[in-house]
C-alpha cells in the first residue's frame, strides 16, 4: 500500500507502508538515527517514546528480529522510516521479519522513502512533528522525494499537516511516566556485594545487565519513588536511568535526586544525566535535531581521551548554567561541544549524556560502570 509521511511544515515524503496500518500509532516527533545496525534495540528503547525514527543507513531488516535484542518489553517508537526494507531476513539469529514484528506490535513503517532528503531537511529545520498516512490512491504517481514542486497534491495534504501540528510537542511533556515500571523488580544475585537502586525513567535492559555483570544486585523502581523510599532499600548506589523527552517537567525526580546527593553515590545516564544537572542548579534546552546514532565522538575533559559513543537525546544541559564551584563538565561532544558528562566536586555523583551500555566502540565507555562500582565500594563500611 502506498503511504506518505506528512510534516508539520508542509513537506511530505512518499513511500510504501509496512508493519501496521497507521492508526493510534504513526504520529510523533520525526527524528533520525545514523546507526548502521541495531534497529531492534532502537525501536524498543523507551527513550524513543512518542517519536517516529528515520534510519539513515539504507538497508534495514536484513538480519530480522529476535527475542534477545529487546531493550524493553515492546516497541516504543511511534513509527519507522527506511529507504530499503529487506522483507526476508538472512541471519541465523532471526526469529522473524521486521515488517511482521512491527505489524504484530501495531506500529507502522514506511519504506522506499528518500531518507537522505528527509534527514537533510530535519538537519536544517530541526526535529518536526509528523504523521504516517495511507495515500488512498490519490497521488500514487508522486516521486519519492518530490515535495515543494507539487502545488496541489491530491492525498489531503492540508489534513495531514493539521494532524501533524496536532501532535503534542515533546517540550514540556512528562514522558517518563508513560514508560516507567508499575512495580519494582530485581535482577542479579541476591548475595551480590553491591546493591544498586535504578530509578526507571525508561531504563534499557542492557544497563541492568551491565550492572549485574560488574557484580551488582539491581532493584528497579518507578520514576516517582521518593528519596526516603529509595534509602529504605539500603542501596550502595543509585542509578538515574535513561528515558524519553524533556527533563524539566520531571520536577519530582529532580527533587529526589537533590535529596539523594551526598547520601549515596549517583550515576546518571542520558535523561538521568540531565536530571542530575537540574538537581545541581543547572538548566536544560532542546537541541535542534538531537544526537542519535552510534558514532558520536566524545572527549574526556580530564584525560583528553576520545570515546566513540552511542547517543539518543533531544535535550542537553547548558554548560553556562552550572556552578563551576560545585559541578565540573567531565565530557564534551566533538560534534558541537555540548555537555556530555558531569562530575560533582563534593559528592560521589557523576553522569554521562551517552550510553555506555550500548558499546559502539565496542568497549570505550564500559569503564564508567567500573567507576560507579569503585565509588560504591569506597562508601561501604
Amino acid at each position: 500500500m502506498d503511504g506518505v509521511l506528512v510534516l508539520e511544515d508542509g513537506r511530505f515524503f512518499r513511500g510504501d507502508l509496512f508493519g501496521a496500518t497507521p492508526g493510534l500509532h504513526g504520529s510523533g516527533e520525526v527524528v533520525f538515527n545514523t546507526s548502521l545496525t541495531g534497529y531492534q534495540e532502537i525501536l524498543t528503547d523507551p527513550s524513543y517514546e512518542g517519536q517516529i525514527v528515520t534510519l539513515t543507513y539504507p538497508h534495514i531488516g536484513n538480519y530480522g528480529v529476535n527475542a534477545e535484542d529487546l531493550e524493553s518489553g515492546r516497541v516504543r517508537a511511534a513509527g519507522l522510516l527506511v529507504r530499503d526494507l529487506h522483507a526476508t531476513p538472512s541471519s541465523w539469529r532471526a526469529d522473524g521479519a521486521l515488517h511482521a514484528w512491527l505489524r504484530e506490535a501495531g506500529v507502522p513503517g514506511l519504506g522506499g522513502l528518500d531518507t537522505r532528503a528527509l534527514t537533510l531537511h530535519l538537519r536544517t529545520a530541526g526535529a518536526l512533528r509528523g504523521v504516517i498516512r495511507p495515500l488512498d490512491g490519490g497521488g500514487a504517481d508522486l516521486p519519492l522525494g518530490g515535495q515543494e514542486n507539487i502545488e496541489r497534491p491530491t492525498f489531503g495534504l492540508e489534513a495531514g499537516v493539521a494532524a501533524a501540528r496536532a501532535v503534542p510537542s515533546m517540550a514540556g511533556l512528562d514522558l517518563a511516566e508513560r514508560v516507567t515500571c508499575a512495580q519494582p523488580w530485581t535482577a542479579g544475585a541476591i548475595g551480590a556485594r553491591l546493591h544498586v537502586v535504578a530509578m526507571d525513567f525508561g531504563v534499557k535492559r542492557n544497563i541492568v545487565r551491565q550492572l549485574v555483570a560488574v557484580g551488582c544486585r539491581v532493584t528497579v523502581v518507578p520514576a516517582s519513588t521518593s528519596a526516603a523510599d529509595i534509602l529504605d532499600l539500603r542501596p550502595d548506589g543509585v542509578l538515574l536511568s535513561n528515558g524519553p523527552g524533556d527533563p524539566e517537567p520531571l520536577t519530582y525526580a529532580v527533587t529526589t535526586v537533590r535529596d539523594l546527593l551526598g547520601r549515596v553515590p549517583l550515576f546518571g545516564i542520558c535523561l538521568g544525566h540531565q536530571l542530575l544537572g537540574l538537581a545541581c542548579g543547572g538548566r536544560t534546552y532542546k537541541l535542534p535535531f538531537g544526537h542519535r546514532g552510534a558514532n558520536h565522538p566524545v572527549r574526556d575533559v580530564d584525560t583528553g581521551r576520545v570515546e566513540i559513543t552511542s547517543q539518543n537525546h533531544g535535550f542537553a544541559v547548558a554548560a553556562s548554567s552550572l556552578d563551576g564551584r560545585e559541578v565540573a563538565v567531565s565530557h564534551t561532544s566533538l560534534f558541537d561541544d555540548t555537555v556530555e558528562g558531569l562530575r560533582h566536586k563534593r559528592h560521589a555523583a557523576f553522569s554521562v549524556q551517552f550510553h555506555p551500555e550500548a558499546s559502539p566502540g565496542p568497549h570505550d565507555s564500559h569503564h564508567l560502570f567500573q567507576r560507579f562500582v569503585a565509588k560504591m565500594e569506597r562508601g561501604r563500611p
